[in-house]
């Protein structure tokens, strides 16, 4: 339904639109690796470790060489990602990474001293590429990291190993995640270092109760054989979950009391305070409409309740924080406060609130904080990427930390999407910057007055040839939109020309963004404009723009319904133009964006004569619990199951009258091959033809096997051509 590491400027449109790609297996995600004075940071080039100067370009100087990182006797380590420590002294190195669902986030773990000047390896004993998240302690003396699904403690002088926990299997599962917290909360470390280094907090995920789902593999053994994946679907409970906190001496583990049911509750964020002895987590109740920030003693385990929030639709634990990063909490004040991200008043904004819940409105407005970038306490400031005139676009902006007017940082020129890293001292950004036109382009400017310091120069590319047009268009039931349209290279206005309908449409991702990308199709082959194709997305309700809560959630227990209401209405007005071939309309998508094409064809089969459906959730019903019931509810009941059924594509299948084009991979762990049979059955018993592609045994992005890609790309190329001609008449 909706892969979230496919979670930036143009991050989400490149999922939707060229998920068939291999960026499910690219490893595990860094940022940037910053120095303690702010200035300089870390990147690795050349299989090499580097520190570059933000203020001068040209200024370049190696820590960590190829040479540095050979081990006796062996080749040089290939350098996934690093982490400096605190004190600068020591340097983690990961390597031989290995994939876990979505990224590659097991391991080997080497560390590096840079005054010793030796080479050790972390875990050597342990099975290998089995580590995972490694991490140095404040101090620098010991890695902690988990294997096997328990967490263990070296210390890097000695190389002595403690077992801190001896209960993990593939079901309980200490210090990482599930599948299902994985994939819809974003989480993956699954534990902490306290700021003294004495203890470690960590989730503990008991999976026992979780059904299997077996997937089947046909292809790889003379005698298939099931893979099962812990999944559990909507309506099922999920997996129980609580935080302890061991003590990295004796081994002892105090578990930290969170009020009620474990297994209805998710706890999707936790970290330490600035204080040893206390943690601080936030819970969401199942249905994720109720939200409770704890504080935990880890003494003795209680905890004491210092602020919640309740929502009518939803609370979501995972977008308002920085495209899906639950790592890490906004204190200000030495600890005393917090900063939080709240849509209780309609609208995305920053609060501070007090160890005794007392808020305080930052960010008031009319208007969307889409990402918080960084709280500069020193010099009383907050960046945050808002776009209050233009929901299609991004850009920085700062507000003083006691409130007042947000005050747009960068400049009014670069209109598209815009992000940053902000250095710790609040003074230098990276900036990437890209619009549907304009490729994308990285400098590095100072703060607060954006000069540009080193990198390319931002340059808008205005000599762009047939620039995709932005365009609203509003329906007969009063919905604005927001869509973007790319015509044919030769385009008439006397001649009327096919329109492909490019979807997703559900609150996992938004297409129309004026970011580069916009407008291209990753699965034609060849050029959709000089072939004489018209190529349009709109944004129906529903979809995470930044146009308020009520925008984002009118979809709560109308997936399937408004947003296909909502689609097919403004296709409607879009037919109306002059030069659009009404018999000529076909839509496609990839999972979400499949199961709208799904239901388009299905309930508008008057408006769309062909679709291609990628990895489509057929039946709400198998998918899993952490997102559909988000959106969806919790189906306790007929009554619960009912709007679940009703936005289903496999409701409507009898209706289907136009050119269907289905695919799904046999080996899909996110939307499984079972809804491509189930949709079998419904359009066979009701004789309805439609092509069918199954790609045995790949997953939900369709990559994997030698020529998977270019095969799907034809396919789906071939097809649209036969549906659709291209061409105006």
């Amino acid at each position: 339904m909706n892969n979230k590491f496919y979670r930036s400027a143009i991050r989400s449109l490149i999922f939707f639109l060229l998920i068939s790609s291999q960026l499910a297996v690219k490893a595990q995600r860094t940022k940037t690796h910053w120095a303690t004075d702010g200035y300089q940071y870390y990147r690795a080039q050349n299989n090499e470790i580097v520190e570059l100067d933000t203020r001068d370009g040209s200024k370049k100087n190696v820590l960590i060489t190829a040479a540095m990182l050979t081990p006796p006797g062996q080749k040089p380590l290939v350098l996934s990602n690093f982490f400096i420590s605190d004190d600068g002294q020591k340097v983690l190195i990961f390597t031989n990474t290995k994939r876990v669902w979505r990224y590659n986030t097991r391991g080997d773990y080497w560390v590096y001293d840079l005054t010793a000047k030796t080479l050790k390896q972390i875990g050597k004993d342990r099975p290998e590429s089995s580590l995972m998240f490694t991490k140095l302690s404040p101090d620098g003396t010991k890695a902690a990291y988990v294997s096997e699904h328990n967490l263990f403690t070296e210390d890097i002088a000695t190389g002595a190993i403690k077992q801190l926990t001896f209960d993990g299997t593939k079901k309980l599962i200490n210090g990482t995640f599930d599948w299902a917290y994985e994939e819809e909360f974003d989480c993956r470390d699954g534990f902490r270092w306290s700021p003294d280094s004495h203890a470690i907090a960590y989730w503990q995920i008991d999976a026992t109760r979780i059904k299997n789902y077996l997937m089947l593999n046909t292809t790889d053994s003379i005698y298939p054989y099931t893979v099962p994946v812990e999944y559990p679907v909507a309506g099922e409970d999920p997996s129980s979950c609580k935080v302890g906190v061991v003590d990295v001496s004796t081994g002892k583990t105090t578990w930290i009391n969170a009020p009620g049911d474990a297994v209805q509750h998710y706890i999707p964020r936790m970290e330490w305070t600035n204080n040893s002895n206390q943690i601080i987590l936030e819970q969401l109740n199942r249905a994720q409409n109720e939200s409770k920030i704890f504080v935990g003693n880890v003494s003795n385990g209680t905890t004491s309740l210092i602020h919640e929030e309740h929502d009518k639709a939803w609370i979501d634990g995972k977008s308002r924080w920085n495209g899906g990063d639950p790592v890490g909490w906004d204190w200000i004040n030495k600890g005393n406060d917090f900063v939080w991200v709240s849509e209780k008043d309609g609208w995305r904004h920053l609060y501070k609130i007090d160890r005794d819940g007392k808020e305080m409105l930052i960010t008031k407005g009319n208007y969307d904080v889409i990402s918080l970038s960084l709280v500069d306490e020193a010099s009383g400031y907050i960046y945050f990427i808002a776009s209050p005139d233009n929901a299609t676009q991004k850009y920085l902006y700062k507000i003083k930390l006691k409130g007042g007017k947000a005050e747009r940082v960068t400049p009014a020129d670069e209109q598209g999407t815009n992000g940053y890293e902000i250095s710790p001292n609040g003074k230098i950004a990276l900036h990437n910057f890209s619009n549907s036109y304009t490729p994308s382009q990285s400098e590095v400017i100072s703060l607060p007055d954006h000069k540009h310091l080193s990198g390319t120069q931002i340059k808008l590319n205005q000599d762009a040839k047939n620039k995709p047009e932005f365009f609203k268009v509003k329906t007969v039931d009063g919905v604005e939109m927001d869509g973007w349209m790319v015509k044919p290279t030769n385009f008439d206005p006397a001649k009327k020309y096919p329109v492909v309908f490019f979807v997703y449409s559900e609150p996992a991702g938004a297409t129309v963004t004026d970011s580069y990308g916009a407008g291209k199709n990753g699965e034609y082959v060849g050029s959709m404009a000089d072939d004489g194709y018209i190529y349009i997305s709109l944004d129906n309700r529903g979809t995470p723009a930044p146009k308020g809560s009520e925008w984002r959630k009118s979809i709560y227990k109308n997936i399937g319904l408004i947003n296909i209401e909502d689609q097919a209405m403004g296709a409607k007005e879009i037919l109306k133009w002059p030069f659009v071939d009404s018999a000529r309309v076909a839509v496609w998508g990839w999972s979400g964006g499949g199961s709208c094409t799904l239901n388009l064809m299905f309930q508008h089969p008057e408006i769309y004569k062909t679709g291609i459906a990628i990895a489509a959730v057929g039946w709400q019903l198998t998918y899993d619990n952490i997102y559909q019931e988000r959106y969806m509810g919790v189906p306790t009941d007929d009554a619960g199951r009912e709007v679940f059924i009703k936005g289903s594509p496999i409701t409507y299948a009898k209706n289907l009258r136009g050119n269907l084009l289905y695919v799904h991979g046999t080996g899909d762990d996110n939307v499984h091959y079972k809804n491509a049979e189930m949709l079998i059955n419904e359009l066979v018993k009701y004789n309805r033809q439609f092509q069918l592609m199954s790609y045995p045994n790949r997953s939900h992005g369709i990559f994997e096997g030698p020529g998977t890609s270019l095969h799907l790309r034809t396919l789906y190329t071939r097809y649209l051509k036969e549906h659709c001609p291209p061409g105006g008449r």
